[in-house]
């Protein structure tokens, strides 16, 4: 079951010029920054309410970020649903006929798992899945 929007993700070309514009638009600073080695991304996350805005910035121009850029333009890359169990909701949208991009949960920013559902299947909007990690 999808719980909350956890966050929306934006594809920014430059984090020095992108920070002072969200930080000025949301009245504070970030809450947390993040690499990625895996996705090739640098992440900075800004708390709203119960919810977050990520700031995706890529490292290279082969990542998905800096594809995503050039194909569209900066702006909303994702939506990103919190979930309690992702392996059952992945299975569930699966059968429901949505197409997935990650079959299986990898890891992501922020201590979560994280999967996509293909935007072919959801008109036209990346939709992500986020599960907490629990830690020991």
């Amino acid at each position: 079951m999808l719980n909350k929007i956890e966050h929306i993700g934006i594809a920014i070309k430059d984090a020095l010029v992108s920070e002072p514009i969200f930080n000025a638009l949301l009245n504070q600073k970030p809450t947390k920054r993040e690499v990625v080695e895996k996705e090739n991304v640098q992440t900075i996350f800004y708390q709203v309410g119960e919810s977050k805005i990520e700031l995706l910035q890529s490292l290279s121009d082969e990542g998905a970020i800096a594809k995503f850029i050039a194909k569209k333009g900066e702006g909303i890359h994702h939506i990103a649903f919190l979930v309690d169990d992702i392996v059952a909701e992945l299975a569930r949208l699966k059968s429901e006929g949505f197409q997935l991009i990650n079959e299986s949960p990898v890891p992501g920013a922020d201590n979560k798992l994280i999967a996509f559902v293909h935007p072919k299947t959801t008109n036209g909007v990346l939709i992500e899945l986020c599960q907490e990690v629990i830690k020991n």
